[in-house]
């Protein structure tokens, strides 16, 4: 019997079956098990849209269900599979591929900052915390977000146009937070903006 946390759900660490190699670790609630249990491919459940996620289903990379067993405990599951392209929404073949040194126990560095924060963004909206800025955001509803992410982009556009190459970084760090908060409220998960992005390298 799988125990699933207080949220209804449990991790899943996906492992490519042929070379053993970690592919990546997300979240199962009982129906996205059940699905992923009767094949061929593997379902997550999306904690920042709240509903089942067919992974691949985008990218066309699917994960071709070979194996499935329980931990120990049965709070943790694997889950190995043929992998049908990159597991990682970076290209990359496996999520892990970041070097971790001593200097580097605080927080994710360059582009992968912005998945970072868009998980503890997620995480205030399914937990809200007293006193949030990001929850006050949600409170105001999606109009407002929307607004806010128009004000920091005009912001940012302004401090570009007058060269001021600190405050740009800034108000361009206030854009990408809005815009990942409106994502986060629109059920977007940064995945998609990538995918989206990898297509315009032309």
């Amino acid at each position: 019997m799988i125990r699933f946390d207080d949220r209804g759900l449990v991790p899943a660490v996906i492992q490519d079956a042929e070379t053993g190699q970690v592919l990546t670790v997300a979240y199962m609630n009982a129906s996205a098990l059940q699905k992923t249990l009767e094949g061929p491919d593997v379902w997550f459940f999306s904690r920042s849209r709240r509903e089942l996620w067919h992974k691949g289903e985008t990218s066309g990379n699917f994960l071709k269900v070979r194996e499935v067993t329980a931990d120990c405990d049965h709070d943790a599951l694997l889950v190995k599979v043929a992998p049908a392209g990159p597991a990682c929404h970076t290209g990359e073949q496996s999520c892990f591929h970041n070097a971790v040194n001593d200097s580097e126990g605080e927080s994710a560095s360059g582009p992968a900052v912005l998945d970072e924060l868009f998980d503890v963004i997620a995480d205030r909206r399914a937990h809200p915390r007293a006193g949030s800025y990001t929850n006050s955001l949600f409170e105001s509803g999606r109009k407002r977000i929307a607004q806010k992410v128009i004000e920091e982009a005009g912001e940012a556009a302004l401090a570009g146009v007058d060269d001021e190459a600190s405050r740009t970084a800034e108000e361009i760090a206030d854009l990408l937070y809005h815009t990942l908060v409106l994502m986060a409220d629109a059920g977007v998960e940064p995945a998609l903006v990538w995918d989206e992005l990898r297509k315009r390298r032309h």
